[in-house]
C-alpha cells in the first residue's frame, strides 16, 4: 500500500514540475502611458513582473521603473540581452532606464538567474 502512496505522490509531483516549467500560464499585459510624446511604464517585480508583457509604441523615447518588491535574490536584477541592460533592482526602490524604440518587435528579459521572464512589443 505504501508503494502505491509513493507512486501517486511521485507522478502528482512530476506533473506538476512539468506544468510549472513548460505549461502556458496567464501573461499580465500593459502599455506605456504616453504624455508630450514621452512613453513610460511601470513594472513591480513581485514574485515575476507585473505586467509581463509590455506594449510600447516605436519611435517615442520610453522609459520604464522597475520597482522590486520580492526579497528573493534571483529576481535582484534584470536582464534586457538584446538592449544590453543588465540592472540590479535593489528592493523598494524605483529603478529607471531608458529603452530604445527604434526597433519594433518582440523582446524578452528575464531575471538574472532567468527563471522569470517577461516580454517587451515594440510596435
Amino acid at each position: 500500500m505504501i508503494k502505491i502512496i509513493v507512486l501517486i505522490v511521485a507522478i502528482l509531483l512530476i506533473a506538476f514540475i512539468i506544468w510549472w516549467f513548460f505549461g502556458k500560464h496567464a501573461e499580465n499585459a500593459g502599455t506605456a502611458t504616453i504624455v508630450d510624446n514621452k512613453q513610460h511604464a511601470n513594472i513591480i517585480v513581485n514574485g515575476g513582473y507585473n505586467p509581463t508583457v509590455l506594449t510600447l509604441k516605436a519611435g517615442i523615447p520610453t522609459t520604464i521603473t522597475f520597482n522590486r518588491k520580492d526579497p528573493s535574490t534571483c529576481l535582484e536584477k534584470v536582464v534586457f540581452p538584446d538592449f544590453g541592460i543588465n540592472q540590479e533592482l535593489p528592493q523598494n526602490k524605483d529603478v529607471t532606464f531608458t529603452i530604445d524604440t527604434s526597433k519594433t518587435g518582440e523582446f524578452n528579459y528575464a531575471c538574472g538567474m532567468n527563471m522569470f521572464h517577461g516580454k517587451l512589443i515594440i510596435k
